[in-house]
């Protein structure tokens, strides 16, 4: 018989298909034990309608076997089949899914979705395979027929015989070349680790003809091979079972099988959709921060399943980014998949799952805050930066859903505390919530800005990461309450008798607070009398948005930009060091540079700033004690 030819474009598509559309050969296994799937579920869903037709589940399976000598790999299915009319127009012409004419005849409704939609699965064969035979005998006929191509170059088909309806997938294995190993497509162990990954979840058994070793029934010192057939499926994954039958350590070994990490989880979350979309998914909070989290290389998403086939190892539209740290998976009937089922296409139902995950994880999150401190408590310490990343991030677009979630450590609880929390204890006459910033809680503890507040009595929140303020300004206020740094201009705090005094004696020593201005040039934007200070002779402080954490922070960034704080030289009017530089302007202008060069670096040091002349402090110190 002469051999038929593929049209043009259906030619076209499979030269293209081949070399292009699937980045990995080994799912070509993915996707013919799907299509044999899918030839079975057809028999069942023709039993529903069928009162002659029995369907007994012990008899329909998926096998795969292999022949190293002949370098063949086949997969049989005991489905329905295909008639030569079949045959000739699902795989002749390519991208007709016989699956989804199928599907659009036969509104299946009862969860056995066909999982074969568009045709060009069957042909991702070709990547592994010089010559592909199809043996098949259609439910209903007493005929078999043969179909084979090399490719694209056309195909045959021709009468075969075949005691049993089902098909037969015969692949002839390319040889080795020096890129490409295709060997590992005849070993047992290559094949059962590709179908635990790709196909574990089918519901009908995948059976293959294993070998081991056992000892000789006559002399057990000896070992004898021996083959058996084994079922290497689970066919029921754990998301499909009622959660009442599952316990907790289930959810663990499903996360150790499933090697989302070598940590412990701290909580999962099993959800089980059935309304405007129908999904299943279990996700997990982890314990431990991957090594890799906070770089480029790190990928984040949910594994996809559709039907209980894998179709994505991580789906990344299924997680926003603020939550790119939960693990697990989610399987859908409902999404619609392109023609490689390697992407998705952006469509309503997708958006629902994702949404629904979204406010899932939120919810189990304030679960665990209000219910599990301590867990909570563990999860923020590894966790909690990609929130407030979240909350810097799209301009703040995300801060509603994240503020709650934030926690800092509070000078008054000595441990982290929410905004909620902090609000709730603010005292009637206090206007902001107060925050200061440093590389460390010890350090923060000994910044001169925060005598005031603390005197006051007032809870101080300490910013010891990076994002910790950038995040804050995003947010603004929390309960109508703004935040305030310590080092802020105006802390909008009562002003006492003493802090009176302060105002009058800035206006009697402001030919002395210019003097300094001008001795420290550009340096500073003011000098003037403070009103924080109480023991401390001298403190930086800021005006405007830019603070001085944040001007370090962004200046350690590559390629950064020349920024800088608009710093204020508070000077401590009580302090005997004042006593000095007053003496000092009214008898010893040389001095009162000393002194005021000297205050400036000691107030850059406080701040963790570099001096800009380390050698010339030293000689200032030098020349004091002189």
């Amino acid at each position: 018989m002469a051999k038929k030819q593929f049209k043009a474009e259906s030619k076209r598509l499979l030269e293209m298909m081949i070399n292009s559309i699937y980045t990995q050969r080994e799912i070509f296994l993915r996707e013919l034990i799907s299509n044999a799937s899918d030839a079975i579920d057809k028999i069942y869903y023709k039993a529903l309608t069928d009162d002659q037709l029995v369907f007994d589940k012990e008899n329909y399976y998926v096998k795969v076997a292999v022949d190293k000598a002949s370098r063949t790999l086949t997969l049989s299915d005991t489905g329905i089949g295909m008639t030569k009319e079949e045959l000739e127009n699902n795989l002749g012409v390519i991208a007709k899914s016989g699956s989804l004419a199928f599907k659009n005849e036969n509104e299946l409704k009862d969860g056995h979705n066909i999982i074969g939609q568009f045709g060009v699965g069957f042909y991702s064969a070709f990547m592994v395979a010089d010559v592909v035979t199809v043996i098949s005998k259609a439910l209903g006929s007493d005929e078999a027929f043969k179909w084979e191509s090399k490719g694209a170059d056309g195909y045959n088909i021709v009468p075969c015989e075949k005691d049993s309806v089902g098909t037969e997938i015969i692949l002839k294995i390319k040889e080795n070349t020096e890129d490409d190993q295709y060997d590992e497509y005849l070993e047992e162990y290559r094949l059962k680790s590709i179908i635990k990954k790709y196909s574990d979840f089918i519901r009908y058994p995948i059976k293959m003809d294993v070998k081991g070793q056992r000892p000789k029934e006559d002399n057990e010192d000896e070992l004898e091979e021996y083959q058996e057939e084994q079922t290497v499926n689970s066919m029921v994954p754990i998301w499909r079972k009622n959660k009442n039958e599952l316990t907790p350590e289930d959810y663990e070994n499903f996360y150790v099988e499933k090697r989302y990490g070598f940590d412990k989880p701290i909580k999962h979350i099993h959800i089980s959709a059935d309304g405007a979309v129908v999904y299943n998914a279990i996700l997990f909070i982890p314990e431990n921060t991957p090594f890799d989290y906070y770089t480029k290389e790190y990928e984040k998403g949910l594994e996809l399943y559709s039907n209980g086939v894998l179709i994505m190892n991580k789906c990344a539209d299924l997680l926003p980014d603020y939550f790119g740290f939960v693990k697990g998976m989610v399987d859908s009937e409902d999404l619609s998949l392109n023609i490689s089922r390697e992407m998705l296409q952006h469509d309503r139902q997708l958006t629902l799952i994702a949404k629904n995950i979204k406010n899932k994880i939120k919810g189990q999150l304030q679960s665990l805050l209000k219910d599990e401190r301590e867990k909570y408590d563990q999860f923020y310490k590894s966790f909690g930066r990609q929130l407030k990343y979240g909350v810097y991030s799209d301009y703040g677009t995300h801060k509603e859903v994240l503020q709650d979630l934030l926690m800092f450590y509070s000078s008054t609880e000595k441990k982290l505390v929410t905004l909620d929390e902090y609000v709730s204890r603010m005292p009637e006459d206090q206007k902001y919530i107060y925050y200061a910033s440093g590389e460390s809680i010890d350090r923060i503890e000994k910044l001169p800005q925060t005598e005031l507040v603390a005197d006051k009595g007032y809870e101080i929140l300490y910013f010891t990461d990076d994002i910790d303020e950038f995040a804050i300004k995003m947010i603004m206020s929390y309960k109508e309450k703004e935040f305030k740094s310590v080092s802020s201009g105006d802390l909008g705090i009562e002003a006492d008798d003493n802090e009176t005094d302060s105002d009058a004696e800035e206006k009697d020593n402001k030919e002395l607070f210019d003097d300094m201005k001008n001795i420290l040039t550009d340096k500073v934007k003011n000098v003037r009398a403070s009103k924080r200070l109480k023991s401390h002779p001298v403190c930086l402080s800021t005006e405007g948005e830019l603070t001085i954490e944040m001007e370090k922070i962004l200046k350690a960034m590559p390629n950064s930009q020349d920024v800088k704080a608009d710093k204020v030289l508070e000077i401590n009017i009580n302090h005997d060091v004042f006593k000095s530089l007053k003496d000092a302007y009214e008898n010893d202008k040389d001095k009162l540079t000393l002194y005021t060069n000297l205050l400036y670096n000691q107030a850059l040091l406080i701040e963790g700033l570099p001096i800009s002349d380390p050698v010339e402090f030293t000689n200032d110190i030098c020349k004091v004690m002189v």
